[in-house]
C-alpha cells in the first residue's frame, strides 16, 4: 500500500534528521562567523587583507588533519580549525604574514597537546592569540577600535548567532556573559567617570561577536552542568571588569584564558573526588 500523498517515506525520516542535525552543529557556526566577517569587513574594513585570514583558516584546517591523523587515527572534521582560523584572522592584526600562519598552529596544537584526561582545556583560538600577544607583543596586536557599531548588521548576527546557539542549548551562557557585561559595565562607569556608553559599546563589535558567540560557547572547553556554566560566564565577566579598570585592552580574551581553564581543572578535580567516594563506598559496601 502506498503512504499518502505528500507524506515522507519511512526511510526518508531519518535521512532528514541527520542532514538537519549535520546542518545545526556543523555548518551554521561557519556560517555566522563567515556573516561576521564579510559584514565587519565590508562596514568597518575590520581586516588588514582577506590574503592572511585566508592564511589562517588553511593552516588551522592543515593542522588539525595532520594533528587529528596523527593523534587520534582519523580525519577530523574541518569546521572547528575553520571557525579557530578565522578567529584568528580577524582578532589578529600584524602588518606581516608569518603571525597569522604561528597563531593558527598554535591553536590548533593547543587542542592536541594541553590536554588532561582526553579533554584540551583552551579555546583554541583564544590561547593562540592570547600566546602571540604575550611572546610577539612587538610584532603582533589584537582587535580593539577598529570596529564600529552598525545597526542593522549587529541585529542580523545577533539574531541568528542567538538562533543557533538556543538550537544548541547554549544560551544561557551568552546570557549570562552580556547581563554581566553590561551592569559590571555601568559599574565600571560609575568607578571611573567615564560615560556608561563607551564601557558598554563595545558588545556590539566585532570582536565581542566572537566571543560571545564561539569563544565562551565552545563545547569542549566548558564545564558540563548548566548551572556551572552560567557561574563560569559570569566569573569571566567580572575578571574581565577588574582587568578594564586596570586599563588592559584585550581584557575578554585574557580573562577567558585564565578562567576557562581553571574551572575545567576545578570540574576534573571534583570528578574525581566523586569517583573516589563512590569507589569507597562500593568497596565498604561489598564488605561482608
Amino acid at each position: 500500500m502506498n503512504p499518502p500523498t505528500g507524506t515522507l517515506q519511512p526511510t526518508a525520516q531519518p535521512r532528514l534528521a541527520r542532514w538537519k542535525a549535520v546542518l545545526d552543529s556543523r555548518f551554521m557556526p561557519p556560517v555566522l562567523i563567515t556573516l561576521i566577517l564579510l559584514v565587519g569587513n565590508a562596514s568597518f574594513g575590520i581586516l588588514e587583507g582577506y590574503q592572511k585570514t585566508l592564511l589562517a583558516i588553511a593552516t588551522s584546517i592543515a593542522a588539525e588533519l595532520l594533528l587529528g591523523r596523527v593523534f587520534l587515527r582519523k580525519w577530523p572534521h574541518p569546521a572547528s580549525a575553520y571557525i579557530s582560523g578565522i578567529s584568528v584572522g580577524i582578532l589578529l592584526r600584524s602588518p606581516a604574514y608569518w603571525p597569522y600562519a604561528l597563531c593558527a598552529a598554535l591553536s590548533i596544537t593547543s587542542k592536541y597537546v594541553l590536554r588532561m584526561r582526553g579533554r584540551h582545556i583552551w579555546n583554541p583560538s583564544n590561547f593562540g592569540i592570547c600566546a602571540l600577544l604575550f611572546l610577539a607583543s612587538a610584532s603582533v596586536a589584537g582587535l580593539s577600535i577598529q570596529w564600529g557599531n552598525n545597526f542593522a548588521a549587529v541585529v542580523v548576527i545577533w539574531v541568528l548567532g542567538s538562533l543557533i546557539l538556543w538550537r544548541a542549548r547554549r544560551f544561557h551562557i551568552t546570557a549570562v556573559y552580556v547581563i554581566s557585561f553590561l551592569l559590571l559595565g555601568l559599574l565600571r562607569a560609575h568607578i571611573t567617570g567615564d560615560p556608561w556608553q563607551s564601557e558598554i559599546s563595545p558588545i556590539t563589535g566585532p570582536m565581542y561577536q566572537l566571543f560571545i558567540f564561539f569563544m565562551i560557547t565552545d563545547p569542549k572547553t566548558t564545564v558540563r552542568s548548566r548551572s556551572g556554566q552560567c557561574v563560569v560566564a559570569f566569573v569571566v565577566a567580572f575578571v574581565e571588569f577588574l582587568m578594564r579598570l586596570d586599563q588592559s585592552i584585550y581584557a575578554p580574551l585574557y580573562a577567558l584564558f585564565w578562567v576557562g581553564p581553571a574551572a575545567m581543572l576545578i570540574e576534573m578535580w571534583m570528578d574525581s573526588r566523586r569517583a573516589h567516594s563512590v569507589g569507597t563506598l562500593s568497596v565498604q559496601a561489598a564488605r561482608p
